[in-house]
């Protein structure tokens, strides 16, 4: 869909080069001489990053992505194997579509996979997920009260950095996107 350039959108998809792409930031400038543009910070899918000027009446081409639910089935070398949740139909993608998070990927994990023309195009974890921690130094007596951190491994394999009250065996809370601590498990 051909939209103008002055409707785009941080966190629109647009496509550009014939290479689909998604805005991460826009700013409407006028100079002093000259007609207006949008200056749009734009990120390929396959990872770079770009500036672009649009004229403010140039068109530029939408593309609107189906988002759809996927359980997590099993990994078949470097394959993932969901299962759309509406249809049940069996979907494969490359394990590269999730990147480093597939670390906290697990069996019957439910993800958000965006699809364009019958293709998946990325898969977002869950915001935080529950994992025990099974390796970390022991709580020191006296230094629950400071604000310091330790490093722990957690059940996956992960290395966190936790504070220093958590222990051995404790379930905490992590968030997928940047591998930091939340906070204790209820």
């Amino acid at each position: 869909m051909k939209v103008s350039a002055n409707d785009i959108k941080t966190g629109n998809v647009v496509e550009y080069n014939n290479k689909l792409c998604i805005v991460t930031k826009t700013q409407h400038v006028q100079p002093g001489k000259g007609g207006a543009y949008i200056q749009a910070e734009l990120k390929s899918l396959d990872g770079n990053k770009f500036v672009n000027r649009f004229r403010s009446s140039e068109m530029v081409e939408r593309v609107f992505l189906e988002e759809s639910d996927g359980q997590f089935l099993y990994q078949e070398g470097d394959q993932l194997v969901f299962m759309n949740q509406e249809t049940f139909e069996q979907v494969v993608v490359g394990q590269d579509i999730i990147g480093d998070a597939i670390s906290f990927l697990s069996d019957g994990m439910v993800v958000k996979l965006c699809s364009h023309n019958g293709n998946v195009i990325s898969a977002s974890l869950p915001q935080t997920v529950v994992l025990e921690i099974r390796e970390t130094e022991p709580v020191v007596k006296g230094q629950t009260a400071a604000s310091s951190y330790k490093p722990a491994i957690l059940e996956n394999g992960v290395k966190v950095m936790v504070p220093q009250h958590v222990d051995q065996g404790t379930r905490v809370v992590i968030n997928t996107s940047d591998h930091s601590y939340v906070e204790k498990a209820k």
